[in-house]
């Protein structure tokens, strides 16, 4: 069952978005921050759809080199475990990033740091989480399969736009992950379009999502464009 991000309707309250997206699907992934950043929990008593959230990342640092920033952006992921728990949601989070290559060291260490804490955290209260890879953005982790090192074995999510702007999906495609954001693009910049409009292939996409049994939701700009790519999927 392919599940579908709020993304695609950001413009809404959260309630009317989760109204629409469960008429179409059972996984919703939820993006926890802006028009859809979770004040009330009890919103999602009312679905029996399986929930992800996509925790929040406007602002966020985790591996920041300044330590209040580090360490407000990790209680921002833990805020976000705890909702989670209270749902039963897994996470999915951006890595982090540096902001001068003459820092990535320091910056690494910092990522450690966090990577620690939010481990603790996640057993603490018995919730999962992963890591996504980010797009063609200089100076954020985890933009190739050779950086899946810095996570440490945590679990993955692989973003497939993502992987296209850096020319290494093949390459992610043969890696582990438990996750899976779909969307299109032609290679150049992050448009988050349907898959069809752009130029990758998703039959060997799809082919890797069934071989690793990863959830995967549909994260494209528009409902329409949800649609249009549930439909592009279908045979695939």
């Amino acid at each position: 069952m392919l599940g579908i991000s709020t993304y695609c309707l950001l413009e809404e309250p959260l309630p009317a978005a989760l109204d629409r997206l469960s008429t179409l699907t059972g996984l919703i992934e939820v993006v926890d921050e802006g028009p859809h950043f979770i004040t009330d929990t009890d919103l999602f008593d009312s679905y029996s759809a399986d929930f992800v959230l996509h925790a929040p990342y406007h602002g966020m640092n985790i591996a920041c080199i300044f330590e209040p920033v580090r360490r407000a952006s990790v209680e921002v992921m833990t805020d976000c475990f705890t909702v989670a728990a209270e749902i039963g949601a897994a996470v999915v989070l951006h890595p982090g990033y540096f902001a001068w290559e003459q820092e990535r060291e320091q910056a690494d260490r910092q990522f450690r740091k966090s990577l620690a804490e939010l481990t603790r955290a996640a057993r603490e209260l018995s919730i999962t989480f992963s890591f996504e890879n980010m797009g063609d953005m200089n100076f954020f982790n985890l933009r190739t399969p050779e950086d899946l090192a810095i996570i440490d074995g945590t679990a993955f999510t692989l973003d497939v736009g993502h992987a296209n702007l850096n020319q290494c999906l093949p390459g992610f495609l043969e890696t582990g992950f438990c996750h899976m954001h779909i969307h299109d693009n032609n290679g150049k910049r992050d448009t988050h379009s349907p898959v069809g409009e752009g130029d990758i292939d998703f039959a060997p996409v799809m082919a890797a999502q069934r071989r690793e049994q990863a959830t995967a939701v549909i994260e494209v700009r528009s409902f329409d464009g949800v649609l249009k790519s549930m439909k592009a999927l279908e045979t695939l």
